[in-house]
């Protein structure tokens, strides 16, 4: 177990000496998502670790809320939640085996649980974190509340840090389920893409959804009773309860998400009939993976089919973590740019995610 650190002070005073000297800084925690920014930010940006700054500082089971500076590791989180039969919803992947509950906020990356259970927004009560300035901020709470004008906490889900260093954060947890099964079916992508529409109009206790080199996974989690009727009106065979299925898929370790080079992630509404042939799916068809690998992967074409159905593709590599303006309509562009400009009038943070100057 990491021994619990707070190095607030120091980190505050490293980001205002930064803005004091026009110096720009590079946020990292366990550097498992590294790649994602690499190429993004300056090469002139020094590194800021956030990885001594860990540990739990509050936990509630009773309440289902837990608080935890930035650079707790996840699997040390997850272990504690563990004990208490809890888990954190939007499953995040821990690349390497590696991972902090700070830059998993900071990703936005959510599991195989993502449609059911949440995204890494939808968790996120309450964030503690420093701006362009230097100076401590805090957003939201401990509790789930109605709020007006921005959720500013939320807005640091998928930010990438490119909006000031986040301290610590508080998340909402789910209780463990009693019990988990895995039903697989073998059949051709627009079979289960099908397939995964039906399931999504019944009361079923899905917790995953994935199709793969012709086989359809689903996850069934809840109370036993229920889980046990889910299979039998589902049928086909059992994987059983360990998990290790879901558990690879979340981790990016199953073909192609593993793939060198990175793979196409493509996110299109979840019945889009296109593009399918070739791809890893998940999230009920919302979230769509090529292997550049595959000779019959036309990633110009995938694209172009994405866009085409209302979403929008991207390599999960170098720059992923940048918002590229000429994806962008003007409007989201100019509410980038004063959003950024807020927290960060001088682009210290994280330089080169958000454009903050006018084209």
């Amino acid at each position: 177990m990491t021994t619990p650190r707070d190095h607030s002070d120091r980190l505050r005073e490293a980001v205002h000496q930064a803005y004091l000297d026009g110096q720009q800084l590079l946020v990292g925690g366990s550097g498992s998502k590294a790649f994602l920014l690499a190429g993004a930010v300056p090469d002139g940006a020094a590194l800021l670790s956030v990885v001594e700054h860990s540990g739990v500082t509050d936990y509630r089971p009773d309440e289902l809320v837990v608080t935890a500076r930035a650079g707790t590791p996840l699997r040390e989180l997850n272990r504690l939640l563990d004990n208490h039969r809890q888990m954190l919803p939007f499953e995040p992947p821990l690349f390497g085996g590696a991972g902090t509950i700070g830059g998993a906020v900071a990703a936005g990356l959510s599991g195989p649980g993502r449609p059911w259970r949440g995204a890494v927004r939808d968790c996120l009560l309450g964030v503690e974190m420093l701006n362009g300035f230097g100076e401590l901020l805090s957003f939201g709470g401990q509790v789930m509340k109605n709020v007006a004008g921005y959720d500013v906490a939320r807005l640091q889900a998928g930010a990438f840090g490119s909006l000031g260093v986040l301290l610590g954060v508080s998340i909402r947890l789910l209780p463990k389920p009693d019990a988990e099964q895995t039903c697989c079916f073998e059949m051709d992508a627009p079979s289960a893409l099908a397939r995964m529409r039906d399931w999504a109009s019944r009361p079923l206790p899905l917790t995953g959804a994935c199709f793969v080199d012709g086989v359809l996974y689903a996850r069934l989690s809840g109370a036993e009773a229920a889980v046990r009727c889910a299979v039998a009106e589902l049928g086909g065979d059992t994987l059983g309860a360990d998990g290790e299925f879901w558990q690879q898929l979340r981790d990016h370790q199953l073909a192609p998400l593993a793939a060198r080079p990175a793979p196409l992630r493509v996110s299109v509404p979840a019945a889009a009939a296109e593009p399918m042939a070739g791809a890893l799916i998940e999230w009920a068809g919302a979230l769509r993976w090529f292997a550049q690998t595959d000779a019959e992967i036309d990633c110009a074409a995938i694209a172009a089919q994405a866009e085409a159905a209302g979403g929008s593709a991207a390599l999960f590599a170098d720059g992923f973590a940048r918002r590229d303006p000429a994806t962008m309509a003007p409007a989201l562009q100019s509410l980038h740019r004063s959003i950024k400009r807020a927290f960060d009038p001088r682009n210290v943070i994280n330089p080169g995610l958000v454009e903050i100057h006018a084209d």
